[in-house]
């Protein structure tokens, strides 16, 4: 078979290459390469208009000091124009010892009386002298018998200050192209090597980038993006990207569902967007593990979570929600149906004690064992509904004395027990009484005179649930700790954690604005643990329950282990 096309790897063609890393590399080489054109040419241009006026401010500066000799004035005034005068040799003189093309004085008509070529002198110049004859100093580019040359002409005075001529000083214009020439060498130099570490240093930038990107293309990385983000938001399970500083990099929607967060979490610390607590140790890593549990809210999260290189992590989150409702629903199925096993045998027994008690014909004992027999149901049953008038929370309570005495546990209401049909969330209390007497019931069976006591008082709309049992108690270090998720002293059930129950009732009591707290039983028995929850506005207004009809009855939901 032939092996599946690699992403982005087509076939050979010329023109512009597709990978990320040949795209940066010729657009950094292209930019570097333009960048040193440009300030190249940028430099060049002043330097050629730099090296002008130097030459002509030299040729003005050389003017100036042959136009102060004072030997030139006097011999212009009282000689004649010779190639043999004293005008002619002090000029020459000036001109081999500057380097200059030619120096020449002239009279006020122009007449020149020193020049390089020497015949001449006597002759008029070739430009016009008429500025610097007005007594003016000019520097100028142009061109003269002897060629393009750059010019300084200054004013020649006489002792009585009148113009009597004028000096004018040429450099040669090829020298000072040859220092343009001559610079550009050096300067080409210079822009090679800064474009040889200009591509050095993109090469090495572009290889961590084809590193980075896996040898990617553009298109591949737009593809792979669209892939993601549609897989992302299409999937049933939530997903919480972390950067390494612990910072939300991204959440899609199932994430945001679980979490009850939006959008606007994304570039926040977990705890500025969960807040403190066991959800967020979980996603930052602080608690590890395979398929931790957590509870946000109302509902019951599984997390995974996965690092990765840049030091951040992605977290998946999987809600249990309902599969724990039916596993609770699960473990307390699996309970009543051993009630219900060991009642079998119990009125096995009572039928047979019944039958022969009628096959001896003795009828009155037996009406008497009957009568005793259904009186005892009978007078749990109405003591329950008596001091618990919310018909779903009386249902539970009666249930859970059955179970709690089949594995030898006497569950029993407090004296002070009363607790009105007015209850606002009946389902969440029975949650919440559920999951204690659950609780009290695993540890009080088998200890000495096992028994569960519940109390149910309400006090204005406020409702005060107090479930003691006679177990071994919890210790004083862990009275904070049993209502984290996943703390737990059960063995793991059916389908597969404990250590919710507790934390649910948590939840429950801070939703309403309650609190649940434990403490150890008081009195001459001793030992056991003390459950106390206080629930505000848990019980509606008089007057806005009367007439209402009484709330179905559910199956209540059973707890978890501390």
């Amino acid at each position: 078979m032939n092996a599946p096309p690699t992403p982005g790897r087509g076939p050979r063609r010329f023109g512009w290459p597709q990978r990320v890393f040949s795209q940066v590399l010729l657009m950094q080489l292209a930019i570097i390469t333009g960048v040193i054109v440009l300030v190249t040419g940028l430099f060049l241009a002043p330097l050629s208009a730099q090296l002008d006026d130097q030459a002509m401010r030299r040729a003005l500066a050389i003017a100036q000091s042959t136009a102060a000799q004072p030997g030139i004035v006097r011999d212009l005034s009282s000689t004649d124009p010779s190639d043999r005068g004293p005008v002619h040799a002090a000029a020459e003189r000036v001109r081999r010892a500057t380097g200059a093309e030619y120096v020449v004085v002239m009279d006020r008509r122009g007449v020149r009386w020193s020049h390089p070529e020497t015949d001449r002198i006597g002759a008029v110049v070739s430009t016009d002298p008429a500025e610097a004859l007005r007594g003016r100093e000019v520097m100028e580019i142009d061109s003269g018998t002897l060629g393009r040359s750059a010019r300084g002409k200054v004013p020649l005075y006489g002792s009585s200050g009148e113009v009597i001529g004028a000096v004018s000083v040429g450099i040669e214009y090829d020298s000072v192209r040859a220092r343009l020439l001559g610079a550009i060498p050096g300067l080409l130099a210079y822009a090679g090597g800064a474009l040889a570490v200009g591509a050095l240093a993109a090469y090495l930038i572009s290889r961590r980038l084809q590193r980075q990107t896996h040898d990617l293309a553009f298109s591949d990385i737009s593809a792979l993006l669209t892939e993601r983000e549609a897989m992302l938001h299409g999937i049933r399970e939530g997903v919480v990207a972390l950067d390494g500083a612990g910072r939300v990099r991204l959440l899609n929607d199932e994430a945001q569902r679980l979490l009850g967060v939006g959008p606007e979490a994304a570039g926040r610390t977990l705890e500025e967007v969960l807040g403190d607590g066991r959800t967020a140790d979980v996603l930052a890593g602080r608690v590890v593990g395979d398929d931790l549990l957590a509870v946000r809210g109302s509902r019951v999260l599984l997390a995974n979570r996965m690092p990765t290189d840049d030091g951040g992590a992605v977290v998946t989150l999987r809600d249990r929600t309902e599969l724990e409702h039916l596993g609770r629903e699960l473990d307390s199925t699996t309970g009543l149906i051993d009630a219900l096993r060991a009642q079998d045998h119990e009125h096995a027994n009572r039928l047979h004690t019944l039958l022969g008690l009628l096959e001896l014909e003795m009828h009155e004992d037996a009406m008497e064992f009957v009568t005793e027999v259904v009186g005892v149901h009978r007078a749990t049953a109405e003591q329950v509904t008596e001091k618990v008038q919310d018909p779903l929370l009386a249902a539970l309570l009666v249930g859970k004395a059955t179970v709690a005495a089949e594995r030898g546990v006497s569950l029993r209401l407090t004296p002070g027990t009363l607790l009105p049909d007015r209850v606002v969330d009946p389902r969440g209390l029975v949650t919440v009484v559920g999951n204690l007497v659950d609780n009290a019931t695993d540890a009080a069976a088998g200890s000495d005179g096992a028994r569960i006591e519940v109390g149910l008082c309400a006090e204005g709309r406020t409702v005060i649930l107090e479930v003691r049992d006679s177990g071994p108690g919890v210790p004083r270090e862990q009275h904070t700790s049993i209502f984290t998720e996943g703390w737990s002293t059960k063995d793991v059930p059916a389908h597969g954690k404990r250590g919710l129950g507790l934390a649910l009732v948590r939840r429950l009591a801070e939703r309403q604005g309650g609190s649940v707290t434990v403490s150890g039983a008081d009195g001459a028995d001793g030992g056991g643990a003390v459950f106390t929850v206080v629930l505000p506005e848990a019980l509606a207004e008089p007057a806005t329950e009367s007439g209402g009809a009484p709330s179905p009855i559910h199956p209540a939901t059973t707890g978890e282990q501390r």
